[in-house]
C-alpha cells in the first residue's frame, strides 16, 4: 500500500469574506462555516474561535482535536463517520499542517476533557499549544448526559471531524509544498536486504473499555468495544481510519490529530530499511474482564509470531485497569519469544511514590514512561478562556475537582487553577511526541 500525504503549512489563521487557502495563510468565512456545523440540529449554540501559540489564552473543555484534510479524489476522510466506509491507506490526501480543529464544549465538560493553555509555562505540557487551533465552542442538545460525568459528546466530535474535512476543501485543489510517502511491501514479498533486519511490529491498545456504546475509539465508524486485535497496514491509522473517544482522561488521550500523524508509526517508517524490517501494527484493544484480558493478549502474541516479529514496541491508551491488558500483552510476547518495548504513562499519585502501573510482570522489564497523570500543576489566570473555566472544577473532569480540604477548589476567584495533569489535554503525549525526560533521586 503506497500513501501520499500532501502538506500545506499554515502560516497563520484569519476570518475572512472567503474560506480559502493563499500563501499560507487559511481564511474563513465564519458566517458560512458556522452555518455548515450547525446542520446538525444537536449544535444549539456555536462560536468559532481562533488560538495562536503564546497567547495568553486557556481553553477548557477540549473534547477532540483534529488535523483538517481532505482527499482528491472525493473519498471521505473518516470512513464510516463523514462518509461511506471504505478503505483507507492508499492514494493521496492533503494535509492543513501547524494547525487543528478543536471540538470545545461551550459550558459543560466530562471526565475525558482536558485543558490547553496556549501561553505561559502552561503551554510546555501539551502540543496542542505548538498548534494554531481553531476552535469549535459549542452548546448541544443532549439533555440525556447534561450532568452526567462521562459524556459522549457525539454532536461536538462529529462537528469537530466534519469542520476539518471542510477547511481541507480549501487545498484540495492545490499543488501540495511538500509529498509524504508511506509505503510498505507485503510482508512475503520484501527483499533479502529488508529482510536481513530485525522485524519489528507496533500493537497499539486504543480506548475500548466502556461497554455501552458510543465512549470508545471507532475503527472504521466500528466501535471497539466489539472489536478484537487485528492486523493492520500502519497507513492506515495514519490516513482517517481510526477516532478518538470521550472517555479516557484528557492527559492519556488518543485524539484523532494523534492517529493521524502518530510519531511512532513514522518513526518506525523512518527506520524501515535502515536498521529494522518495520511489518505494520496489530490493533489490539482494552478490555473489562480478566477472560477478555488474557484472549486479546493470546490473539496479539500468535500474531506477532506468526508474522516472524523478533521485537515489538506495545503502547496503551489510558492507565489503571488499561494496565491489566498491557502487562498481560506485553507478558505474552516476551513468552512468544518477541522481545518487547512498552510506552504508557503511570499514575504515581501527587507524591509520586505508588506502584506506576496497577499491574506488573518481571517480563516486563523495558517499558518507558511518558510521565505521572496524578502530578500537580498549578497555574496562574490566563487573559482569556475559551469555553468554561469553571468546568475543571464542577464537572468531574479527570484532574480537576469542586473542593479539595487541603488544596481548595481547581477553579479559584483569581481564575488560577490547580489540577493534576490528568486534565492536561492528550498532556502524556503517549502517541510518541513526549518531551519529558526522567530524573533519579
Amino acid at each position: 500500500m503506497k500513501l501520499e500525504i500532501g502538506n500545506f503549512q499554515v502560516k497563520d489563521v484569519v476570518f475572512g469574506d472567503k474560506t480559502m487557502f493563499k500563501n499560507g495563510i487559511l481564511t474563513i468565512n465564519k458566517e458560512e462555516a458556522m452555518d455548515f456545523i450547525k446542520e446538525d440540529e444537536h449544535i444549539i449554540d456555536l462560536d468559532i474561535v481562533i488560538a495562536k501559540p503564546g497567547e495568553n489564552i486557556r481553553i477548557v473543555p477540549v473534547k477532540e482535536a483534529v488535523e483538517p484534510r481532505i482527499r482528491p479524489d472525493e473519498r471521505s476522510v473518516f470512513p464510516g463517520i463523514t462518509g461511506d466506509v471504505e478503505a483507507t491507506g492508499s492514494g493521496r490526501v492533503h494535509a492543513l499542517k501547524g494547525c487543528s480543529v478543536l471540538g470545545v464544549g461551550m459550558h459543560y465538560g466530562s471526565f475525558g476533557d482536558g485543558l490547553i493553555d496556549m501561553g505561559g509555562d502552561g503551554a510546555k505540557y501539551t502540543l496542542f499549544s505548538e498548534l494554531i487551533n481553531i476552535c469549535i465552542v459549542a452548546h448541544t442538545d443532549e439533555e440525556f448526559e447534561r450532568f452526567e460525568q462521562q459524556k459522549k459528546n457525539r454532536a461536538i466530535r462529529w462537528a469537530t471531524h466534519r469542520f476539518a474535512e471542510y477547511l481541507g476543501n480549501t487545498v484540495k485543489s492545490l499543488e501540495p509544498e511538500e509529498i509524504e510517502t508511506f509505503e510498505l511491501d507485503p510482508i512475503t514479498k520484501r527483499t533479502e536486504e529488508i529482510n536481513k533486519f530485525p522485524s519489528v511490529v507496533l500493537v497499539m491498545q486504543p480506548q475500548s473499555q466502556m461497554e455501552e456504546l458510543g465512549y470508545n475509539d471507532l475503527v472504521y465508524g466500528w466501535d471497539m468495544n466489539k472489536y478484537v486485535p487485528s492486523f493492520m497496514h500502519p497507513n492506515e491509522v495514519l490516513d482517517g481510519a481510526l477516532i478518538s473517544g470521550s472517555f479516557m482522561p484528557a492527559s492519556s488521550k488518543w485524539s484523532t490529530y494523534d492517529f493521524q500523524n502518530f510519531p511512532t508509526i513514522r518513526e518506525l517508517y523512518e527506520e524501515h530499511g535502515k536498521s529494522i524490517n518495520f511489518l505494520g501494527v496489530i490493533m489490539s484493544n482494552l478490555n473489562v474482564s480478566l477472560e477478555q484480558k488474557r484472549r486479546s493478549a493470546i490473539f496479539v502474541a500468535q500474531m506477532a509470531k506468526s508474522l516472524g516479529a523478533d521485537g515489538a514496541i506495545v503502547t496503551e491508551e489510558g492507565y489503571g485497569n488499561p494496565d491489566a491488558d498491557y502487562i498481560l500483552c506485553i507478558a505474552a510476547l516476551e513468552e512468544a519469544g518477541v522481545k518487547t518495548v512498552g510506552i504508557s504513562n503511570e499514575c504515581t499519585g501527587r507524591d509520586g511514590a505508588s506502584q506506576p502501573l496497577v499491574t506488573l510482570d518481571e517480563k516486563a522489564n523495558a517499558l518507558v514512561s511518558t510521565g505521572n497523570v496524578s502530578q500537580l500543576i498549578e497555574l496562574p489566570p490566563a487573559e482569556k478562556v475559551i469555553g468554561e473555566l469553571q468546568a475543571l472544577a464542577r464537572d468531574g473532569l479527570s484532574g480537576g475537582w469542586a473542593y479539595d480540604e487541603i488544596l481548595g477548589p481547581s477553579v479559584r476567584e483569581d481564575g488560577s487553577i490547580i489540577m493534576e495533569n490528568n486534565a492536561m489535554f492528550c498532556g502524556d503525549r503517549i502517541a510518541g511526541w513526549s518531551t519529558k525526560t526522567m530524573k533519579e533521586f
